[in-house]
């Protein structure tokens, strides 16, 4: 059987409100239907779907983040593998290596020569004094 969600079970999946999904519901971005007169369900392929479409990245420095470490660059090597990235950007005097999925290097467009910017949040910093 396949599975469906009720809105407020969508909302939840997708971040929004369960307004939000009565909406997309209204306007037909979002298939819904009623069993036997009961609330209304969606399919969960169809929320799969919109889900998808929603996953667009913000761009940099537009969402909120508690992070406040950043360094912007560009990026000097990029090391491709079937499913990691190694990613160098060179940010003035500051050489910062992040290692990421491969989709997440590919769907940000990073390579050689692409303008970065690498968010630092770390748990532990080692601060050395010369």
């Amino acid at each position: 059987m396949a599975a469906t969600y009720r809105i407020a079970e969508a909302a939840a999946l997708l971040g929004v409100s369960d307004d939000t999904v009565r909406r997309w519901i209204d306007s037909g971005r979002l298939p819904a239907r009623r069993d036997g007169g009961g609330p209304a369900v969606v399919d969960g392929a169809e929320l799969a779907r919109l889900a998808t479409q929603l996953r667009e990245a913000p761009e940099p420095g537009t969402t909120p983040s508690s992070a406040r470490n950043r360094l912007t660059g560009i990026v000097t090597r990029v090391v491709r593998d079937a499913v990691m990235a190694q990613v160098e950007i060179q940010a003035g005097p500051f050489r910062v290596v992040s290692l990421m999925s491969r989709e997440a290097a590919d769907e940000l467009g990073l390579e050689v020569g692409v303008r970065a910017v690498a968010t630092v949040k770390a748990t532990q910093v080692s601060v050395d004094v010369p």
